[in-house]
Formats: structure tokens, C-alpha cells, sequence
């Protein structure tokens, strides 16, 4: 496929993902946050009889009355406004983004031989299983006699969320771990919008319209499965834009990082759902998840045994002759690997100049993070990746 296509395919999906998923997680925002300020109606007055909570807001200059009620037999107003299509458009979008970034380039960003010994098409199929387990998984742990005791369910489902994480990273390359990781939450999100909130919604405003009581109970279940949405959007949106940051899956312990970046965005919607006094205790997890994760991804010092060369300096031709053998390859005006047709992110080393204006960023990557070249197909060594990193020092501090 002609590689400018490739990319207006990429950025269109891109843009119809983001502006989808601001769509999603902002109505989900509003209707949280307007749950957790509702205040008590005056029931003395009747016609507040069936009003469960209520709120005053002003914005743009008009103010609104909002109230949250139940419905009773024959009461369902005419018009009655749903939010489920960008959930839908959201995941949609996700998929095609997944299938064309992970599926559809030979494993190149899935597959890491260091990790496991897994071809594309079975990395392909691992991921697509994780997706439809996961959520048959979750699902019958809160459709179960489990879901009766909510903490049971809970504490239950996060030793398999650990487990999922652990497992996911042992398969695929951080960068594909991490993906596929938010791309589980996210279908057991959409999944909950359309398999247990919408259909529960549907039984009640059958039941108003037929003249029955409807069942509240079905409002309870559907919430309690919002919440678990709204609890799994701050992870997820990390996990959408993790491959720009591979300090975090690049690292030796990145199941670890991983969990603590989900415990971190929890701690952060639970500070931003509860009251505030309710609030304030998770600070200190979200504080010293911070302080871990600033721990287990510093840049390690490297090992005792590595090369370094006897004059004790590196030369830029050195350097250079590294980066022409182990990355040019794809980051080259005219790439020869068999995936790219074009360098990657646009970022090219075919000049000396063009090496030392990427210097700090060729020292994450390449020699911090080791997660250049890609699955290292290259086959850059630990000598040369500490011969890399030594020049490489040299220069950002020549620059500073």
C-alpha cells in the first residue's frame, strides 16, 4: 500500500478516534460528576416526589436545573436523548487503529523475540482472544453469584487485571503489552454500554410504557457497570498514547510500571468521583505510585562487564558507523526494511547533523530504554548500545 496512504489512513482514523473518544468519556465525565453533586429534593413538595436528586448550574451565562428522577408507569417523555453511539465509534475507530498499527505491519511493533518466541499471525490471534476473553471473563464475575459481594468481585477481578497485565508482557513487546492491555479495558467498556447499561435502560422504558413498574434494580446494576467504565478511562487514555513514552513499557519491569499506571489514573478518578474529605485518602497511594514509578524507571547503570573501548573515548565516526549498521535500516530518507516505506515518526539519520540534533532522543530509546530498533531486528549489541550511549553523552552535554 502507497505509504502516503498509510499515513492519511492513519491520521483520518486517528481524528475520528479522538474526537469519538472526547465525545464518550466527556458525556461519562459529566453525568459522574452530576451523580456525586446531586442534593436532596424537597419531597414535601409532590411534584418532587419521584425526584431522587437535584442541582442548580450556571454556564455560558444561562443557568440549568438538572434532576435525577425515577419514572413511573405511563410517565416517559416523548423525546428522551441517549448516549451510547460514541462509545461504539470510539471502539470502532480503536480497532481499525489497532489492526492497522499492530496487525497489519508484520508484528514489527507486537513481536519481540527477547521476550517470546511468537510469529505475527500468532501474536495477531493471541490479541484478538485477549479481547473477547477478557470480557467474558469480567462479565461473568459480575453476572456470578461473586457479584454479591462487591469486594469479593472486586479484589477478584484486580488478581486477574495483575494477571492479564503480566501475561500480556511476557507475550508481546512492551509497546504491544501496553496496547492491548487498554484495548481490554476499552472493549469491556463499550461492552458494558451495550451488553448490560443499554438493555437494562430498554427493560425500563418498556416497562413505563406498558403501564408496570419498572424495575430499579436494573438502574443499580447499570451504574454499578458505569462506574467500572469511569474507574478504567484515565488507564485507558494512557494506554492510547504509551508508545510515545518508553521509559515506562521499555523498562525490565514493565508489568510493574504497568499495574502502577493503572493504580495511578484509579487513584486520580477517585480523587476527581468521591467527595472531597472521601478524596483525600487517595493521595497517598496516587503520591507513592508516583514516587515508584519515577523509582523502576530511572535509566539503570550498565552492567560491570560491558564493553567499553580502551581509549576510554568514543569517536563520532564510531557512533556514526553504529547508527548507519543498526538504524538506517528504517530511519533513513530511503528505508531498505521490508515495513517501512517511509522513516517512521519522519525521523531520519542519514546525516551526522541529523544524529546530533536526535542525540537525547537516540539515548532513550536506543540506549536507556533499549527499545530501538524495533524487537531489535538489527541486532544492535549491549557494546555498542554503551558505545552509543558515551558519545551520544557528549553531545547533549556539548549542546547544554
Amino acid at each position: 500500500m502507497d505509504p502516503t496512504l498509510i499515513d492519511w489512513l492513519n491520521l483520518s482514523l486517528r481524528w475520528m478516534h479522538l474526537i469519538a473518544g472526547i465525545s464518550w468519556i466527556g458525556a461519562s465525565f459529566y453525568f459522574v460528576w452530576l451523580d456525586s453533586h446531586l442534593e436532596p429534593p424537597d419531597h414535601s413538595v409532590a411534584a418532587k416526589s419521584m425526584v431522587e436528586g437535584e442541582l442548580w448550574m450556571v454556564h455560558s451565562g444561562g443557568f440549568y436545573q438538572v434532576e435525577r428522577r425515577k419514572i413511573g408507569p405511563g410517565e416517559m417523555p416523548e423525546k428522551l436523548h441517549w448516549f451510547k453511539w460514541e462509545a461504539t465509534f470510539t471502539w470502532i475507530t480503536g480497532f481499525l487503529l489497532l489492526s492497522l498499527a499492530y496487525y497489519m505491519t508484520r508484528g514489527v511493533y507486537l513481536v519481540d523475540p527477547s521476550v517470546a518466541s511468537i510469529t505475527p499471525a500468532q501474536a495477531t490471534i493471541t490479541g484478538l482472544l485477549t479481547l473477547a476473553v477478557c470480557w467474558l471473563v469480567y462479565d461473568f464475575i459480575f453476572q456470578s453469584r461473586f457479584a454479591a459481594s462487591g469486594k469479593l468481585a472486586t479484589w477478584l477481578s484486580l488478581a486477574l487485571l495483575i494477571a492479564l497485565d503480566y501475561g500480556l508482557c511476557h507475550v508481546f513487546s512492551g509497546r504491544g503489552a501496553y496496547i492491548h492491555f487498554g484495548a481490554s479495558l476499552a472493549t469491556i467498556m463499550v461492552l458494558n454500554v451495550w451488553v448490560r447499561i443499554l438493555p437494562a435502560q430498554k427493560q425500563m422504558i418498556d416497562a413505563t410504557k406498558e403501564g408496570r413498574q419498572p424495575d430499579f434494580s436494573l438502574a443499580a446494576n447499570a451504574k454499578r457497570r458505569s462506574m467500572h467504565n469511569s474507574y478504567m478511562t484515565l488507564p485507558v487514555l494512557f494506554m492510547m498514547i504509551s508508545n510515545h513514552y518508553p521509559i515506562t513499557y521499555g523498562s525490565h519491569l514493565n508489568w510493574i510500571v504497568l499495574i502502577l499506571l493503572v493504580i495511578l489514573g484509579a487513584s486520580v478518578r477517585h480523587c476527581m468521583i468521591a467527595p472531597a474529605k472521601e478524596a483525600l485518602w487517595t493521595l497517598v497511594p496516587a503520591l507513592a505510585t508516583v514516587l515508584a514509578l519515577f523509582v523502576l524507571t530511572r535509566p539503570q547503570a550498565p552492567p560491570s562487564n560491558v564493553y567499553e573501548p580502551s581509549s576510554g573515548s568514543v569517536t563520532a565516526l564510531q557512533a556514526q558507523t553504529i547508527m548507519q549498521r543498526r538504524c538506517l535500516r528504517c530511519h533513513s530518507s530511503s528505508p531498505s526494511d521490508e515495513t517501512f516505506q517511509a522513516a517512521p515518526q519522519g525521523v531520519m539519520f542519514d546525516t551526522p547533523e541529523l544524529i546530533e540534533s536526535y542525540a537525547d532522543r537516540i539515548k532513550v530509546m536506543a540506549v536507556d530504554s533499549k527499545t530501538m530498533p524495533l524487537a531489535n531486528k538489527t541486532g544492535m549489541t549491549d557494546e555498542e548500545r554503551s558505545m552509543l550511549g558515551k558519545w551520544l553523552d557528549t553531545v547533549v552535554a556539548a549542546e547544554e
